[in-house]
């Protein structure tokens, strides 16, 4: 590296990850030198399992191998690889030219290039979804919990289609997110466990492991065992059956649900911000006093954090297709995935500055109950035209929709209450008579049709919170 190169920093780089959307607590996972490292884990392990079948008889190979790996840098790796062109082989070299001549024979003895990068992928995803993805994803469930909780009575006009609908809770509202969410965590959770590793060989047969022992697939379970006692150590287990290349389905299933859950966070950003309008308002992000909104009008408070969310799940969206072209591979391999596999890491990433982010944005949440109410208020009256047309139909109306229709434009047009056109009118008073003293209160004050809103509210965010054994949300 020349001077002017080791000069450069973060924002000499291309991809907006490096100096944008980095999550330094990630580098061990899904940097190259991350990634080398759990490579590293592999070859390690191998020389352990080597060494249990007494197929390596020098015991000083362990610690020569200890000592080589504590040296390797990612850098060294690429300069060999520049040289050979070809990576596994490269850090093959580099681990070689640090051992004694007994020692290097069984260094990737048996081993192919991609039972090395292949279980080296499974381990470091399956690391940092459970290190970093789904505790990110737990801390944000349990902001939601609280925000559930905490409004669950918060009476909130519904809207579908961008209209008033019929009135809810913004804790209801909320707590549709937090039901989505938890079930997201519990697909990650079971996905990133199937995740599996394999050494059987150049194309999957156990053809060199098996000229040295009688259970090649026993000898691959130790190797994938093994895995758990080195660096960031993550057991795997082995496929059923593999080519050079382990079956493809398990990533992809475990990729497909990260990006889905990417999806429920960008569903709830983009509530969250057309609850933010002006004309609205029954939300605002915490905007801070040196915040610039916009520039060149002073005023403008934007929902930055929203729209950054939602921006990036359009990334992660872009990766989908990526992930799936990458199930197919010719017979027991071709180099087609190859290049695209290197991009798998920008989702978590991706996912994980989403999930802060949102995180820190929804802990802030700034709730206008002024505003709810007002917009409440703006269609107040016509909201009790769904319960007042079913509470018509089961007296037995022979048309009580087309009926309450008619008078909601009646209304609509003279600017006059619907419950007063409703109430004189005269071919509906003998059916006010005869509706329960509940049906009449929910007619005259619609904020009471509710349903169950506040319950439901309460009900989803306390069992999430058992489910995922949140503590301390109430």
């Amino acid at each position: 590296m020349t001077e002017n190169e080791k000069k450069k920093g973060i924002f000499d780089n291309i991809s907006p990850i490096d100096f944008r959307y980095r999550e330094d607590d990630m580098l061990e996972y899904l940097s190259e030198q991350g990634f080398i490292e759990h490579k590293l884990n592999v070859e390690q392990a191998l020389i352990v399992a080597l060494n249990m079948f007494s197929i390596c008889d020098h015991p000083m190979v362990f610690t020569e191998f200890l000592e080589a790996r504590s040296q390797i840098t990612a850098e060294e790796v690429y300069v060999e690889e520049e040289r050979i062109k070809h990576d596994i082989r490269a850090l093959v070299n580099c681990i070689k030219r640090r051992v004694s001549d007994e020692g290097k024979p069984y260094i990737h003895m048996t081993a192919t290039s991609f039972d090395i990068s292949d279980t080296a992928n499974a381990a470091r995803f399956k690391g940092v979804i459970e290190k970093i993805v789904l505790p990110a994803l737990i801390d944000l469930e349990k902001t939601l919990i609280e925000i559930a909780c905490r409004e669950a009575g918060t009476i909130q006009i519904g809207r579908t289609h961008g209209q008033h609908a019929v009135p809810i809770t913004f804790g209801f509202a909320i707590a549709n997110y937090v039901s989505r969410l938890g079930e997201c965590i519990f697909s990650i959770k079971r996905l990133s466990k199937e995740l599996v590793g394999k050494f059987s060989g150049a194309v999957g047969a156990y053809n060199a492991s098996s000229l040295f022992v009688s259970d090649p697939e026993e000898f691959e379970k130790c190797v994938l065992e093994e895995l758990a006692t080195t660096k960031n150590g993550i057991k795997l287990k082995p496929a059923e059956i593999s080519t050079q290349i382990v079956p493809p389905e398990p990533m992809i299933r475990v990729l497909s649900e990260l990006i889905l859950t990417g999806g429920v966070l960008a569903n709830l950003s983009r509530d969250m911000r057309h609850l933010q309008r002006t004309e609205i308002g029954e939300v605002g992000e915490e905007f801070l006093p040196d915040q610039v909104g916009s520039s060149t009008m002073p005023q403008k408070r934007n929902p930055i954090n929203f729209e950054n969310v939602e921006s990036l799940w359009k990334v992660l969206i872009g990766h989908l297709s990526t992930i799936y072209l990458n199930q197919i591979s010719e017979h027991q391999r071709d180099l087609t995935n190859s290049a695209a596999e290197r991009t798998y890491p920008e989702i978590i990433v991706y996912l994980v500055s989403m999930t802060r982010r949102l995180n820190r944005t929804m802990k802030k949440l700034r709730v206008d109950k002024a505003n709810i109410k007002r917009n409440f208020d703006l269609q107040k009256d016509l909201i009790i035209a769904e319960p007042l047309q079913l509470i018509l139909s089961a007296l037995d109306h022979p048309d009580a929709h087309e009926k309450v229709r008619q008078l909601t434009l009646k209304a609509q047009e003279n600017r006059k209450s619907l419950q007063e056109l409703a109430l004189s009118d005269n071919e509906l008073k003998p059916y006010f008579e005869k509706m329960t003293i509940n049906q009449r209160r929910i007619i005259s004050d619609p904020s009471l049709y509710t349903g169950i809103a506040d319950q439901q509210a309460r009900k989803v965010a306390i069992s999430w919170a058992k489910k995922l054994n949140i503590k301390g949300c109430f």
